[in-house]
């Protein structure tokens, strides 16, 4: 007979009990190559398939200075945070189907530190894939001018978005019924970008999705990188503007998304 899982026994069980879990998550994804090869990959390929086989008629569009690497950097990286947190959602499904849930309730264990470890290890995994989009981006022509402090605003930025949509697909993970299911339930987040400024401005649009495009959270996040990076933003607004309504949309998807996780959690494993 299994016990709850602890919610709480002191600070420092607790760090301990999520360090564990980081670990579990990293090593997990180190074991599971295809995955992870695909992780890495993604961003290379669509970075060399958006420059050199759409750029060309894409920069018409978008008249970025220096070509079309240096307006779809952004873009890519929300992409691939969007495909990242449905790696996180697969992981989260898989625990509470395969029965692991069940032996970590027969131990003493802080039940934060399962999902802590989960959105920890995505978090690792999401700025790997960063990092890869943005060395490939300067390989291809990709030329930021932004200062220290510009290149800081933008990491926190990257940061606080892969956590907001790190914690949305927990929650995906938690509701669905398997790992399948989970996958197809945060396929949106992977298409989400391409209807927004991601890869040519909201003003090409049809003027149908112009107010769309322009209004959804992916947008002023997007165009926040841009504009600390590059000196401007395709939509005209400033900087300061973009990042505000960013940092609204990151905070209150994180805040909603956290909760609803934490819940879903206690809630599906009270029932063990």
């Amino acid at each position: 007979m299994t016990t709850a899982l602890t919610p709480g026994y002191g600070p420092g069980y607790a760090l301990s009990d999520t360090r564990v879990m980081i670990a579990r998550g990293l090593r997990r994804s180190v074991r599971d190559p295809e995955a992870f090869i695909t992780a890495l990959a993604l961003p290379v390929i669509l970075m060399l398939m958006f420059v050199y086989v759409f750029g060309g008629a894409f920069n018409a569009g978008v008249g970025a200075a220096g070509g079309y690497a240096n307006y779809v950097v952004p873009g890519l990286i929300v992409l691939c945070a969007g495909f990242g947190a449905g790696t996180t959602a697969v992981a989260v499904a898989t625990d509470m189907s395969s029965g692991i849930v069940d032996r970590f309730r027969s131990m003493p264990i802080a039940s934060a530190s399962v999902l802590a470890g989960h959105i920890v290890a995505s978090l690792v995994r999401n700025l790997l894939a960063t990092a890869l989009v943005i060395a490939v981006g300067l390989a291809v022509g990709w030329r930021p001018v932004a200062g220290p402090l510009a290149w800081a605003g933008a990491l926190a930025m990257i940061v606080a978005f892969i956590l907001a949509m790190s914690w949305l697909a927990a929650c995906f993970g938690l509701v669905v019924g398997s790992p399948e299911a989970a996958t197809g339930a945060t396929f949106a987040l992977m298409f989400i970008p391409y209807l927004s400024s991601a890869f040519v401005p909201a003003s090409t649009m049809a003027a149908g999705l112009r107010p769309i495009a322009a209004n959804q959270p992916f947008t002023p996040v997007i165009e926040t990188m841009r504009g600390l990076w590059m000196g401007h933003t395709s939509t005209g607004a400033a900087v300061g503007h973009e990042a505000w309504l960013a940092a609204v949309y990151c905070a209150a998807i994180l805040v909603a998304a956290a909760s609803a996780a934490s819940w879903l959690f206690r809630h599906r494993t009270a029932g063990r």
